[in-house]
């Protein structure tokens, strides 16, 4: 265990090296912070923390940078999360109000996020699976063919054409009438089982149409089981020193699947999480850092959001931003 002197330089080692890019002496130290003790002293709570593996000397004669572990404890136990300015929380809530759909809402989080934060930012979709009915449309689009739309409570909107052949409207406002009340509110996965009777509440001359859209609402949602994931700020990577792997870094975000598992799996809505490193399942992400939270409506986790950028990253800053950011998309998706 370290005490509070050693936790307050390590503190200190953080915050410079991720201010000035230059590995922190102890000279430096004692100037720039009140540490109340002498820089024999600082280098002394320095060889500690380097024989502990929280700080290391990227090269002889050099300062000391933080390591993997360093910047873990640094996270966990010494920094806290940097609030919002009011100026910053008005112009989130003004940008993201704007958005028309959920396509919409999602361009727009991603392009904030890295703009907040100069980081790469990552956004999932809102998971079908978690989501439910709001309404079904069906909408004649020309002879014998009909548009039905699925709209969801996180503001999905899935949009298929079914040929129908030759029906009266009266059949397709019965259909429509059909589908809203059975399927409102209802949760995405309970709709096979919802549905399977519909047919038979239809005359028989209209069972053949409502099978085809109960055949094609079903495949919709068989479809989109594979989540999506969409990234922004890549060129930000180009300000920092990746050499040699930053090519790694970039085949990296091209993959979804690295994606998804880069942002973890969803828990507590209001925990920032934060991987560090080595921490990061992908190898070819060991050089990063990722800072990640959970959005959605209520008490329904939808999906995660979160930047990646360098292990010398400003961890409160980007910790409050990554929440702030979470919490406005789950108002907006509230109130779509």
């Amino acid at each position: 265990m370290l005490d509070d002197r050693k936790l307050a330089v390590l503190r200190a080692i953080v915050e410079d090296y991720v201010s000035t890019n230059e590995p922190v002496g102890s000279k430096a130290l004692a100037d720039r912070h009140n540490l109340g003790v002498s820089p024999a002293t600082i280098r002394n709570d320095m060889a500690v923390l380097e024989e502990q593996g929280y700080i290391a000397q990227p090269h002889t004669s050099a300062g000391r940078v933080p390591t993997d572990k360093g910047y873990r404890l640094f996270v966990d136990r010494l920094s806290t999360i940097k609030p919002l300015s009011v100026a910053e929380r008005r112009a989130i809530e003004t940008f993201l109000s704007g958005a028309y759909d959920l396509d919409d809402v999602v361009g727009r989080t991603v392009r904030l996020l890295a703009q907040l934060t100069r980081q790469v930012a990552v956004v999932q979709y809102p998971s079908l699976i978690r989501s439910a009915v709001r309404h079904v449309e069906l909408v004649p689009v020309a002879e014998g063919r009909l548009l039905l739309v699925l709209i969801t409570n996180t503001g999905r909107v899935e949009q298929r054409v079914i040929e129908t052949g030759e029906i009266s409207e009266e059949s397709i406002g019965h259909l429509r009438a059909l589908l809203n009340t059975c399927l409102d509110g209802l949760g995405l996965g309970d709709v096979p089982a919802a549905v399977a009777d519909l047919p038979d509440k239809v005359g028989p001359d209209d069972r053949a149409v409502a099978a085809s859209v109960l055949s094609v609402l079903l495949e919709t949602l068989v479809e989109n089981h594979e989540e999506k994931i969409v990234f922004a700020g890549a060129a930000n990577l180009a300000a920092v020193d990746f050499s040699p792997s930053l090519r790694e870094v970039l085949v990296a975000l091209e993959e979804q699947v690295v994606l998804m598992r880069l942002l973890g799996e969803t828990g507590d809505s209001s925990t920032v999480t934060v991987r560090i490193g080595t921490e990061n399942p992908d190898l070819g992400l060991r050089s990063t850092s990722v800072v990640a939270a959970d959005y959605g409506v209520g008490d329904l986790t939808l999906a995660r959001l979160g930047v990646l950028g360098p292990t010398r990253m400003d961890y409160p800053g980007t910790m409050g931003a990554v929440r702030a950011v979470a919490r406005y998309v789950g108002q907006i998706l509230a109130g779509s």
